[in-house]
């Protein structure tokens, strides 16, 4: 029998996002719940156990896993040592065993550790010694680093944006470790650092430039010599040594192949790099398209707030664009998500029903002002609810809709996901009976809003996660890099991981 162990570490941080994650930010499963727990789900380890438990000579050990709820700021120092303290420990009482997968989603950050990922694999080697076979799978949106790739034997990365495909990044991950564990391959990585950020539409995999490059990437892990391969687009948000976009192309036993393949692709990727931005729209104008669209078009239209995004690590706190709405005297059902612990408190004190007054807004994050409202408490509850498409649970706290005029808010205690309608549906909302829905996601997938939207629009607001990314701050992340800099060079040149 062959002994593989899993491990889990998997969170997005927003380095601009002024409030720390805490250990409350993470699902935390010991060895005995983390095969339960991922089993019911479409999780990469759940896709994973799906592969492994075809196998009759496999014994599968659980180590510890940590996944965050939902992105956050930067994790605190002691939501790490204890994260990280927990895997380590796993992997050491797992006693003897002949492999690793490791799900990991690359774009964490710590206080006082910046390569979260690279770190645990280092120490990793440390416990099982340099022979293990070590497979890892990431989100496109990490940041890869020289640790992580010289301690793994191969990697495996989502190949879809909006991610629908955790599952099936499992399933691969799975197959290739057991290949490298029969003895079937041998990889050899090649990666090709491309010093850009990007954002936007195109990024979109089903339709922008974006997936074409990474269905190249896909062709060349299907072909006979072929292991995996993918695009890390990083994530811009995440302010780390090496933040910058990634090339991965790993063959079997053929570092022409992979070479030649990555830095071919990475050419192509540059080449459209101005193509891969967000197209904003000021706040203001935004607002006055929105009240043309609702007078003369009708329809829904859908406010993109992806500066808040809390998918992406914002507080979910702005109340931006509801201001501006309600400063132009936008007349038409709108939809809004705020997180607001206090304003949620106080509609709990208040009861359904009541008629409060209270500020909304602005509770976390400083850059945005409170304003206050009156209206009524529709409805409360306990923000336990599970998300609509890998289904795992989200917790929200406790959430209070608010009726505020023409306004539907949506108020959380703590930060959700909002790319999809969970917390929508959640709370009695259907954002298709409103004339207006302020989205704060990047990138939903397209029937959840563009596909019968009468007007979309993606809001230049203010935010930690704002993809107009010059306004962001950036002060660590290697320079120069596109767009933050001007005339950045890029010549494409493939460095070579074999163990």
């Amino acid at each position: 029998m062959k002994r593989i162990l899993i491990a889990e570490c998997a969170q997005e941080i927003a380095s601009f996002n002024p409030i720390q994650s805490q250990l409350d930010s993470f699902r935390l499963s010991t060895p005995a719940e983390l095969f339960d727990e991922h089993r019911p789900l479409r999780t990469s380890i759940a896709g994973a156990l799906r592969q492994f438990d075809t196998r009759k000579d496999i014994e599968l050990v659980a180590g510890f896993g940590a996944s965050s709820i939902t992105s956050g700021g930067l994790t605190s120092k002691s939501a790490w040592e204890f994260i990280s303290k927990n895997i380590l420990d796993s992997i050491r009482a797992a006693g003897k065993i002949d492999a690793i997968y490791f799900s990991l989603h690359g774009a964490m950050g710590a206080d006082g550790e910046l390569d979260p990922e690279g770190y645990l694999l280092v120490e990793t080697r440390k416990i099982v010694g340099e022979e293990i076979p070590i497979v890892a799978s990431f989100d496109l949106h990490g940041v890869i680093t020289d640790p992580v790739l010289r301690n793994c034997n191969a990697i495996v990365l989502y190949h879809t944006y909006p991610h629908i495909d955790l599952y099936e990044t499992g399933e691969r991950a799975a197959r290739l470790l057991l290949k490298i564990l029969d003895g079937e391959a041998k990889p050899v990585t090649a990666r090709v650092r491309i010093p850009a950020l990007v954002r936007g539409d195109e990024l979109k995999t089903k339709t922008g430039c974006f997936g074409e490059r990474v269905s190249e990437t896909v062709a060349i892990e299907n072909s006979a010599k072929g292991l995996s391969g993918g695009i890390f687009i990083g994530n811009p948000f995440t302010d780390v040594p090496d933040l910058a976009s990634n090339v991965i192309v790993c063959t079997n036993d053929d570092e022409q192949l992979a070479r030649e393949s990555a830095e071919r692709i990475a050419a192509d990727f540059w080449r459209d790099r101005a193509k891969m931005q967000a197209f904003l729209t000021p706040v203001k104008e935004a607002v006055n398209q929105a009240c043309d669209a609702y007078a003369t078009k009708g329809g829904t239209t859908i406010l993109v707030d992806a500066a808040d995004a809390t998918s992406s690590g914002a507080c979910g706190d702005s109340n931006v664009v509801f201001a501006e709405l309600m400063a132009q005297g936008f007349s038409g059902t709108s939809l809004v998500a705020i997180t607001d612990a206090p304003a949620v408190a106080a509609a709990f004190k208040a009861g359904v029903g009541a008629k409060i007054t209270t500020k909304i807004g602005g509770s976390m994050d400083p850059r945005y002002t409170p304003i206050e409202v009156t209206g009524i408490v529709h409805m409360l509850s306990d923000g336990e609810f599970n998300n609509e498409v890998e289904g795992e649970p989200w917790h929200a706290g406790n959430c209070a809709v608010l009726k505020i005029a023409n306004f539907t808010v949506i108020l959380m205690s703590k930060p959700v996901s909002l790319h999809n309608r969970s917390l929508f549906y959640a709370h009695g909302q259907d954002p298709k009976k409103f004339d207006l829905v302020i989205v704060k996601s990047p990138h939903c997938q397209d029937h959840m809003y563009l596909t019968w939207a009468t007007t979309y629009i993606n809001v230049d607001a203010p935010g930690a996660t704002s993809a107009n990314l010059k306004s962001l701050g950036h002060t660590i992340c290697k320079r120069p890099v596109f767009p933050l800099d001007d005339g950045v060079q890029f010549t494409p040149e493939a460095v070579i991981y074999r163990r």
